[in-house]
């Protein structure tokens, strides 16, 4: 299968933004000394640390680099690849994460090696296996991370992340992040991981479900906390975010992936991907993923939907073809949404499924890093109660995370 076809999509990415429904982005005029393009400022004041060129660009004169990004990794309008080969920086290859370079692979599918047709740059996979990513790495002097996390940990843009940094200390290869705003960063919530029995690449790290970080202070903790392999760090440069904090709103100038189509999806993901371990219907083929609910089932409510086929969400759509009763949160208030078992208790439920209603429980376990989620919800203990049962743990990890938070905190 030929994919990746093209680093540089501005017209792709502004027809995908205009028609999700995420805001333009508003540009102001830069330093005419270098090639970088207009800024791009979300809320009229945050800066992404990929804006800021002069930051990091003396860090890679005369260096080898390699990237991790994808079609979140942007300067302006611009591709950050686009912009970098424009600044004379000798990129080696890209490594792309799960759903690909342009972000049009769905879930869990195959990501291919392939090369970019307008450059030539070798284009490789770190979602599942690949026996040649010691060598590709160290081929390079320096790795640059570029991709926009949404703050869960069974988001696997993460876990790339670690990939990336322990074949660089491995390899003795500097990494740079390129951090940008989690657009759920004013929240810390769920469930700690704790066991390795639950590790995988949708519960890489031993944090909370909601963890609160941006990728930078993500891979200042993975570092100071020794979770590389055999406790090693590797030299690791973070440039952050100018103007931010934990508090603020941030609307994503570019879809983070194909089931991710706006603001009040990426707010609602939170409290609606653990529906992934059941049978219910997160809206995966229809226009409005991550924003609707339901399951063939009328008890589950009045608005009904049928889920089809979308480009990108075309493979793994629970109920497809099947009239889907449940509720429809596509006006819910997206900024003051914030995690919640409310959804996926209330389904349960009113589902008369009983066990059944968790169709994979190993998956559901792995997306909660625990079993214990999944058991305390069959013995019908309240929201209340099981949060409850998270707030020592979730104290702790407070406690850590303090101590490499390079923003404000909303709390």
């Amino acid at each position: 299968m030929k994919l990746l076809i093209s680093l540089i999509l501005p017209a792709l990415m502004l027809s995908a933004t205009s028609s999700c429904g995420i805001k333009q982005p508003v540009t102001t005029n830069n330093s005419p000394s270098t090639n970088i393009p207009a800024k791009t400022t979300i809320n009229n004041q945050i800066i992404p640390a990929a804006d800021q060129l002069e930051a990091y660009l003396p860090l890679l004169k005369g260096k080898k680099v390699g990237l991790m990004g994808n079609q979140t990794s942007v300067v302006g309008k611009e591709h950050l690849v686009d912009v970098l080969l424009k600044n004379k920086v000798d990129i080696k290859f890209a490594f792309a994460p799960e759903h690909g370079f342009r972000g049009d692979i769905e879930r869990g599918e195959k990501v291919s090696n392939d090369f970019d047709a307008k450059t030539g740059l070798p284009l490789y996979t770190l979602y599942g296996k690949n026996d040649k990513a010691d060598s590709i790495v160290n081929s390079v002097d320096v790795m640059i991370f570029d991709l926009q996390d949404v703050g869960a940990r069974f988001y696997t843009y993460i876990a790339s992340m670690h990939r990336v940094m322990q074949l660089a200390a491995n390899n003795n290869k500097k990494v740079i992040v390129l951090d940008r705003p989690n657009p759920n960063g004013d929240q810390v919530d769920g469930p700690v991981r704790k066991d390795d029995k639950f590790k995988a690449n949708i519960s890489y790290h031993k944090i909370a479900m909601i963890h609160g970080l941006t990728v930078g202070e993500l891979a200042k903790m993975i570092n100071g906390e020794g979770w590389l392999d055999k406790g090693k760090q590797v030299d690791l440069t973070v440039i952050p975010v100018k103007n931010y904090d934990h508090s603020m709103k941030y609307d994503l100038p570019v879809i983070p992936s194909p089931s991710l189509p706006n603001y009040a999806s990426i707010r609602l993901y939170m409290s609606l991907c653990l529906f992934e371990g059941t049978d219910i219907s997160v809206g995966r083929g229809t226009d409005w993923p991550f924003q609707v609910i339901g399951y063939p089932n009328p008890n589950l409510g009045t608005f009904t939907f049928t889920p089809g086929t979308r480009p990108g969400m075309a493979a793994h759509v629970e109920q497809q073809g099947k009239l889907c009763y449940g509720l429809d949160l596509r006006n819910v208030d997206a900024e003051a949404e914030k995690f919640t078992l409310k959804y996926l208790i209330d389904f349960y439920h009113k589902s008369g499924l009983k066990e059944k209603f968790f169709a994979r429980p190993e998956f559901f376990d792995k997306l909660a890093g625990t079993d214990q989620l999944r058991k305390q919800i069959l013995a019908g203990k309240t929201e209340a109660e099981i949060k409850e049962s998270w707030k020592k743990e979730l104290s702790a990890y407070k406690e850590m995370r303090k101590k490499y938070l390079m923003y404000p905190d909303f709390e």
